[in-house]
């Protein structure tokens, strides 16, 4: 059995379980055109949750953002953040990384869907000043291991995160600058 097969089962039940309505998940035809849009292909595990479990509405504290649909979509997201970031004064947006998670306050979990690994990002704009890549945090090596901190309940993001050493947080994203500068 693979990570995702392995992986997949274990969120569509924790999801039901912390959920109380889940939207109806996305079909492939929906996640292929989102990826036509994007340009670029969701990472496979990030693709399934879409696919196999629902379009948002589960995962860490306010939830995955659903890929598709009205409102605050990661389509609507993604395109709204690059737009800022070409137009503004100082870059900080790098193409192919998808925000997932709306943490509040203009932060977001993201997913680097270059990366091998669909390495887990967190941006926060509030450490940026003059070089936008400041604002980029690695969260999690990759999206299984995020994940598989939600479903352990190990995030820092848990409210009690501070009273455990051996919860890891964010660290700086040292390839920030050069993925924001392509």
């Amino acid at each position: 059995m693979t990570a995702i097969e392995d992986l997949v089962p274990r969120i569509v039940a924790k999801a039901q379980a912390t959920s109380t309505t889940l939207p109806p998940a996305a079909s492939a035809e929906e996640v292929a055109e989102a990826e036509a849009v994007l340009g670029f292909a969701l990472p496979p595990l990030l693709a399934s949750l879409y696919r196999e479990v629902a379009n948002g509405g589960y995962g860490p504290d306010y939830q995955l953002l659903p890929l598709i649909g009205a409102g605050h979509t990661v389509l609507s997201a993604y395109q709204s953040e690059r737009s800022a970031s070409a137009g503004g004064e100082t870059p900080y947006w790098p193409a192919g990384v998808l925000p997932i998670l709306d943490w509040g306050c203009g932060m977001y979990a993201a997913v680097d869907c270059h990366s091998e690994t669909a390495t887990v990002l967190l941006f926060e704009p509030n450490a940026m000043a003059d070089d936008g890549s400041a604002a980029w945090f690695v969260d999690a090596g990759s999206l299984a291991e995020w994940l598989e901190t939600w479903l352990a309940g190990t995030g820092w993001y848990r409210e009690d995160a501070d009273e455990h050493e051996d919860v890891a947080g964010p660290t700086p994203w040292e390839t920030a600058a050069s993925r924001i500068a392509e």
